[in-house]
């Protein structure tokens, strides 16, 4: 049974965690898979990302029994297995959703909240559980909670490992989108990834690269990149498009480009 699976639907890439036993935990082949998925959304004709997990959970985390076999240290587990991927999901120029059916724990954390826009049942445990067995949240968490939660609050989750419910996760803004079931989560998904890949890829995708740059850059800077990109998506089709379907009265027809 592959760890990995991947089908295209229209421009929709949609990525599947498939260790439903282990609730998705994460091992070598899983991580090094979810590599190489999503360089496949590196692709022109992908313009949206659904990345969800096989049975009851999104992902439990890493797999304690795989990473001690592999012997290797834990900077060189997560330098080479998680930082690539975690970089890929952040700048990949397209979005990427994720949809979390139920646990969502660790570094399995940590990549939901890399993707650009969650959507989680209401009975999904979202979990920071690093020090339980003491060690630090990785794979991009302490880069990605504090922004999205605050300081105290993501020290907080980080210290306690409290478990928060995706009714909770959606009051605090951990996830865009809380639905009752995962027969509903499903329905969610195909709708938003049937919206994103119809919006202007181009422009989207520069509006991820500014706002993750925004935390670290100053007003000015920010005032010059939005200059300097909003010349390259001016020149886009899709800017074309755009006023002709304006002038028109008609809906755009987005292309990506």
């Amino acid at each position: 049974m592959n760890s990995i699976l991947k089908e295209k639907k229209g421009n929709t890439l949609f990525i599947k965690l498939n260790r439903p036993e282990s609730l998705n935990a994460l091992n070598s082949e899983m991580l090094f898979g979810l590599q190489d998925a999503f360089r496949d959304a590196e692709k022109s004709e992908i313009r949206c990302v659904v990345l969800t997990g096989a049975g009851k959970g999104f992902c439990s985390g890493q797999d304690l029994k795989d990473f001690e076999a592999e012997k290797k240290t834990f900077k060189e587990a997560i330098e080479t297995k998680y930082n690539p991927l975690i970089k890929q999901i952040m700048k990949l120029p397209k979005p990427v959703l994720c949809g979390i059916n139920g646990v969502a724990a660790g570094a399995g954390l940590s990549i939901a909240l890399a993707c650009d826009f969650r959507i989680a049942v209401e009975s999904a445990q979202l979990i920071e559980v690093f020090i339980n067995i003491g060690l630090i949240p990785d794979s991009g968490s302490t880069f990605t909670l504090p922004r999205l939660l605050g300081s105290a609050k993501a020290l907080q989750m980080c210290s306690t490992a409290e478990r928060i419910s995706g009714i909770e996760a959606k009051r605090l803004g951990l996830v865009n989108v809380c639905v009752q079931s995962t027969d509903v989560l499903i329905t969610a998904l195909n709708k938003y990834a049937n919206k994103f890949e119809k919006i202007p890829t181009l422009s989207l995708g520069i509006i991820k690269s500014i706002i993750n740059k925004s935390f670290n850059s100053s007003l000015d800077e920010i005032l010059d990149e939005e200059a300097k990109m909003q010349d390259i998506a001016g020149n886009s089709s899709d800017y074309r498009e755009g006023v002709s379907s304006f002038l028109e009265k008609r809906k755009p027809i987005f292309k990506g480009n």
